[in-house]
């Protein structure tokens, strides 16, 4: 049985993972309206990403025989001035995951919740991940700056861009 302080904390941190998905949304529908489609399939794919991260979160809480519970999402901001901010906002979102992840463990560590720091792990890893992505689109973004084809050769290659969840 997990302490009260810590099961909300995981419980707040799904539903952070939620909004984050949501976000992503909104960050693709930007790009979507800019006609940037592999810009927005890159976030559409994030987003798919972030509910399953929230969704391995939900797991673990019921395997561990307590409740997930579902909150209301706040909206997402929708204004964006450039494709540039997008990522730049994105990595904001992202350094504040970090920080959560981290906050999480430290409840663990001091709580000796083994199972949990064992599961964090994954988030811990994902997360620098996460950052070092974003950061160096945004560095390429900010390199190209006004060359027309390399910002539509990123956009191509975000086309592709898909999401495979891994085996549990």
């Amino acid at each position: 049985m997990l302490n009260e302080k810590l099961l909300k904390a995981l419980n707040d941190q799904m539903n952070f993972e939620f909004y984050a998905a949501h976000s992503y949304l909104a960050m693709a529908a930007y790009c979507s309206d800019e006609s940037l489609d592999g810009f927005a399939n890159f976030f559409l794919v994030q987003a798919e990403e972030e509910r399953f991260h929230a969704m391995k979160f939900y797991n673990f809480i019921n395997a561990l025989g307590e409740r997930a519970t579902i909150q209301a999402l706040p909206a997402p901001n929708n204004e964006f001035t450039s494709v540039l901010d997008t990522f730049e906002k994105a990595l904001a979102q992202e350094k504040v995951v970090t920080k959560q992840i981290y906050d999480l463990s430290d409840l663990a560590w001091d709580g000796r919740e083994h199972a949990t720091i064992n599961f964090l792990k994954w988030f811990i890893e994902e997360q620098v991940e996460e950052e070092d992505m974003f950061d160096s689109i945004i560095q390429k973004l900010k390199r190209i700056d006004d060359d027309s084809n390399a910002f539509f050769m990123m956009d191509d290659e975000f086309s592709k861009r898909s999401f495979t969840p891994e085996e549990n």
